[in-house]
């Protein structure tokens, strides 16, 4: 929900500023400033406005690093939450739960905001009839992630979490990782250098996702089961009777892509794919 990395906004001595963006050197002035970085968010990407000095100093200090990443982290999610009244009418229920590359740092500010239900590990009614049960924890991925744990771990929060459901026939999983060997769950392979393995000219593509959320959609069968965390592998299946889905997102093109599902009772009346 946050932003991947941090993108350094340098101001030059005649007064503009300037960023590398998707590889590509974008000036503004003082002005149009505010749009270059509303442009960088657009692409879950966070702006941060340094100098070369600083800059040098960051790179060379992770600790530092984080301390910055998780205070910007912190301020968009601020900002997204202060979006809700402007573009979700009222009689809608927002629910929110982090992802792996969310800092911790944030759940205090959604659990604070009173326009949201903060999600996480917990089982939240939608209406009298469906509840969803979130978690935004991951199986560990080669980035080393705030939200990560082994699948022990892992089934455990879920295990945790599920328990308080009352129906399954007409209850949703919100599982942050898709399940694993779904196809909803292929990235390429990665070497240990974090670069991408080919074969024949492409990428590899393997499966990353967690057996555990598997596990669990097999044991439990829910009316639907909700996904992301891989962006390349945009798509829906079927577990046993539960409708599984992964949106996708090509951020770094930001191209943001979602599912409107509606629910009647214990089935799926509508599923439609939208993206902008």
């Amino acid at each position: 929900m946050t932003g991947k990395l941090i993108v350094p906004v340098f101001r030059n001595e005649d007064g503009t500023f300037e960023a590398i963006v998707l590889g590509q050197r974008r000036t503004a002035s003082e002005k149009e400033l505010p749009e270059l970085e509303k442009d960088i968010r657009k692409l879950s990407y966070l702006p941060y406005r340094t100098t070369a000095e600083e800059a040098k100093r960051i790179f060379a200090d992770e600790e530092l690093r984080e301390k910055i990443f998780a205070e910007l982290q912190v301020d968009v999610m601020s900002q997204w939450l202060r979006l809700v009244p402007e573009k979700v009418p009222a009689k809608c229920r927002v629910v929110l739960t982090p992802g792996n590359d969310d800092t911790l740092a944030i759940d205090d500010v959604i659990r604070a905001d009173p326009r949201v239900t903060y999600g996480e590990e917990e089982v939240v009614s939608l209406d009298e009839e469906h509840e969803v049960a979130c978690c935004g924890w991951s199986n560990p991925t080669p980035w080393n992630t705030p939200r990560e744990c082994g699948e022990e771990e892992l089934m455990q929060k879920l295990e945790r979490t599920v328990t308080k459901i009352r129906n399954m026939a007409t209850a949703v999983f919100c599982f942050h990782c898709p399940p694993y060997d779904s196809q909803i769950d292929y990235a390429p392979e990665l070497k240990s250098d974090l670069t991408p393995v080919y074969l024949h000219g492409r990428p590899h593509m393997v499966p990353v996702g967690s057996k555990s959320v598997r596990t669990m959609i097999e044991k439990h069968q829910p009316l639907l089961s909700l996904h992301g965390h891989i962006h390349e592998s945009s798509g829906f299946i079927r577990i046993g009777r539960t409708q599984c889905l992964n949106p996708g997102s090509e951020y770094g093109e930001g191209i943001l892509r979602a599912y409107l599902v509606e629910l009647d009772r214990d089935k799926v009346s509508r599923l439609q794919r939208v993206e902008a």
